[in-house]
């Protein structure tokens, strides 16, 4: 069998490596015309999807370049703790790095390992015979296998080829925006990332080994926009349109100004994905971002990419029927999928409270994380997920949750 995978950000090159080990050829097409590097923002790889990454022996090259964050701290805008989720016992901790880095270091994995990486190779149509499926790209080239992997991201071109009426991406309702403060005086704890509900906007922070403090703020706006159109709005204005959002908030106001604007990062519109009714057709299959796009809230975009790259890799590789490999990989994804972007959008709505629901959070929230909150019920089924690549893919699930 040979595979052509369309998409050269996380999930393709995984996707790649897994079927290499399973003894499929596989090449890797990405429409842009050069690397990632410094597109993107910050993003956090959870225990399962580092697990996911050491069936491809991906994950100690993943991790040099990640920091490793064990626990989460959550507040308010006042300063007021309401608990921390501690990392689980027996697992590692979750890493920050960024997505342009991640991006490479999969990428770079992938060509060590021998697999045909592509850039420049913009897909618009596809060919689909009883035999085979040729995909057509912008420059005129072709090429031809038995099976095609749309890897291709949110916005996925292979999505609309196999269902015309498939959803697009929904806006959260939030802007996102990052920076680097330097000398704010804020010392937070270094194995932690802090959450904080403020006033008008949430935001995350944590130290940098290098020095300062790296946050993010996470802003409700009425309307979309794109990062290329928030972009054009002059860095200044952002910065202190931040300022008057965390005005109040502990300690959003302090690193909003020893950020200044030349070290804000604008990244435009939150989205999530809704529920994609068809995730293959024919022999056409989605992976990652073009099948599920939890909003980035829920901590599990990149991990959830991992874990299907490989749990479909397996599927194609113990199941010989095409349609029938398809359609147990999506029976194995699906549930596990759409449970944490439920989760997302819930915390989406959260993070973009009124003043009213805010002030009762912060009554009930201690109380919450006291009681049915903790670490183990909350995240313990998300975060343990193990691929065991070594077990034959039947009807049954193939991952498992100790």
């Amino acid at each position: 069998m040979k595979a052509i995978i369309v998409g050269g950000g996380i999930a393709g090159p995984v996707a790649a490596l897994a079927l290499r080990k399973a003894g499929i050829e596989a090449a890797v097409y990405e429409a842009h015309g050069q690397t990632a590097d410094g597109v993107g923002g910050i993003l956090s790889l959870a225990p399962n999807g580092q697990n996911a990454l050491q069936t491809i022996d991906a994950v100690e090259g993943v991790r040099r370049i990640g920091q490793a964050i064990p626990d989460m701290v959550i507040a308010d805008g006042s300063g007021r703790r309401f608990g921390t989720f501690t990392a689980l016992p027996g697992l590692p901790p979750s890493l920050v790095l960024w997505r342009s880095d991640l991006y490479r270091a999969l990428w770079d994995h992938a060509i060590a390992n021998g697999i045909r990486m592509e850039h420049g190779k913009r897909l618009v149509e596809v060919v689909e015979t009883p035999s085979a499926i040729t995909a057509v790209f912008a420059d005129g080239t072709r090429e031809s296998g038995d099976i095609l992997i749309g890897a291709d991201g949110i916005r996925s071109t292979v999505r609309s080829l196999i269902d015309p009426n498939a959803p697009s991406p929904q806006y959260t309702g939030l802007l996102g925006f990052g920076g680097h403060a330097i000398g704010s005086g804020v010392s937070p704890h270094s194995d932690a990332m802090y959450f904080v509900f403020g006033k008008q906007a949430f935001l995350g922070y944590w130290a940098v080994p290098s020095g300062g403090i790296a946050w993010f703020s996470n802003l409700p706006h009425p309307e979309p926009m794109t990062m290329s159109r928030a972009r054009e709005v002059p860095r200044e204005q952002w910065w202190q349109i931040l300022r008057e959002a965390h005005a109040e908030d502990i300690p959003g106001r302090v690193l909003v100004e020893h950020t200044g604007a030349d070290r804000l990062h604008v990244m435009g519109a939150g989205e999530i994905l809704p529920n994609v009714p068809s995730w293959h057709r024919g022999r056409m299959v989605l992976v990652g971002d073009s099948a599920h796009a939890p909003s980035s809230s829920s901590g599990q975009g990149a991990s959830l990419a991992v874990e299907s790259a490989i749990e479909l890799a397996r599927c194609l590789r113990d199941i010989p029927d095409i349609s029938g490999a398809f359609a147990a990989y999506e029976r194995m994804r699906r549930p596990r999928v759409e449970k944490v972007a439920a989760d997302a959008a819930k915390t989406n709505r959260n993070k973009a409270a009124g003043p009213l629901a805010k002030a009762l959070m912060s009554l009930l929230m201690p109380i919450a994380m006291k009681t049915f909150l903790r670490p183990e019920k909350t995240i313990g089924a998300v975060h343990r997920y193990r691929i065991d690549w070594n077990q034959a893919v039947t009807g049954q699930l193939a991952g498992s949750s100790p």
